[in-house]
């Protein structure tokens, strides 16, 4: 019996260390599955950073898409405001040559009715020139026939 003693004895130390070791390997164990937790919730956080980067990428893509669109319209609008502008310039050059022209003939109508009028003031003073010497000669005559 001391030999069963001695072996119960020795399979209990060999059970004790075994223990031992056996809670060694189960705290390591625990110790690995936090740092897996803490690691799959560092990649959920890192999944979810992606994602909300992500969706802001898309909003920044939409709105460089959307202010590039404006920039072509407004740059087709500029075009036709050019062209019109053009247009209206040369419709302008045009208007203002069509006018130059107007007031060279309303200078000359000027000029020529001041002459006309100044021929028939000289043409009425000789009228009246006349008419007086007419009728110094009718008082002539009548006097030279009395």
């Amino acid at each position: 019996t001391n030999e069963a003693e001695r072996r119960i004895a020795h399979f209990e130390e060999v059970k004790a260390a075994n223990e031992i070791e056996a809670d060694k390997f189960e705290e390591q164990l625990r110790v690995i599955q936090k740092k897996i937790q803490n690691m799959e919730s560092s990649y959920d956080v890192c999944i979810e950073d992606l994602f909300n980067q992500t969706v802001k990428l898309e909003g920044m893509e939409k709105k460089a898409s959307n202010a590039e669109q404006e920039v072509s319209a407004l740059r087709g609008r500029l075009i036709l405001l050019q062209e019109n502008n053009e247009k209206q310039e040369e419709r302008l050059c045009k208007a203002t040559l069509e006018l130059a022209g107007a007031c060279q003939r309303a200078d000359q109508s000027v000029r020529k009715r001041i002459e006309l009028e100044n021929g028939v003031s000289s043409n009425e003073e000789t009228i009246d020139n006349l008419d007086k010497q007419l009728s110094e000669d009718k008082n002539n005559t009548i006097r030279f026939r009395k």
